[in-house]
């Protein structure tokens, strides 16, 4: 049986979608751990622990290979220490599936890590599309003064892991402001590589 074709609209301000199925946000207080300077993070949380670092809006149309999930996510800006605020990251529970990332405000980062622990930096503007491929572990970063704001689609059976940013430690790199106002990558001392089995274990296609 064919499936009723959608549309929804986006309101850029609130990060709303229209005919969403699903949506979740993630609080500072829900944030403990990812980042660096941990007293910065238990002061700031203990001022503005109830504020929504980001939130996400969903259209799920089911898990079934072949078909698309879409949605919206929206951040604040804002910093722990020198660290910008992001989201927790992930890959594919299905790590062969992509994912499409569309800017739509904001300046934003989308920082990927391979299984073996490579790094790559994607910059993401108003009209920008970022390519996250197969296999790549991903999230992003707001860099900017203004609100992120960015449009996602992805295969509905593909599923997010999050444990394996969680068993490392975090990303190999964190994203620091520097005092021109930029960002640079620093290491992040508490990092724990993955062996040769774990990394290549990742690297499998799914059916």
């Amino acid at each position: 049986m064919l499936r009723e074709p959608v549309a929804s609209v986006i309101d850029v301000t609130t990060g709303a979608m229209s005919g969403n199925t699903g949506r979740y946000e993630k609080k500072l207080k829900d944030l403990a751990g990812m980042y660096e300077d941990q007293a910065a993070y238990e002061t700031l949380a203990g001022r503005t622990g109830e504020q929504v670092v980001y939130a996400v809006e969903d259209f799920q149309p089911g898990s079934h290979t072949g078909d698309l999930i879409y949605g919206i996510t929206r951040m604040i800006p804002g910093r722990v220490g020198r660290e910008f605020f992001l989201t927790r990251g992930h890959i594919h529970a299905k790590a062969d599936r992509p994912e499409i990332y569309y800017g739509q405000q904001g300046r934003g980062l989308m920082q990927l890590e391979s299984p073996a622990g490579e790094t790559r930096i994607v910059e993401i503007g108003p009209q920008t599309i970022c390519y996250v491929p197969p296999y790549w572990i991903h999230r992003s970063i707001n860099v900017g003064d203004d609100v992120l704001v960015m449009v996602f689609a992805y295969p509905s059976d593909s599923g997010q892991d999050y444990g394996i940013i969680e068993a490392s430690k975090g990303m190999r790199h964190r994203v620091m402001a520097t005092e021109n106002g930029g960002w640079e990558l620093t290491e992040n001392a508490a990092y724990l590589p993955r062996d040769a089995a774990t990394a290549a274990g990742v690297m499998k296609t799914y059916a």
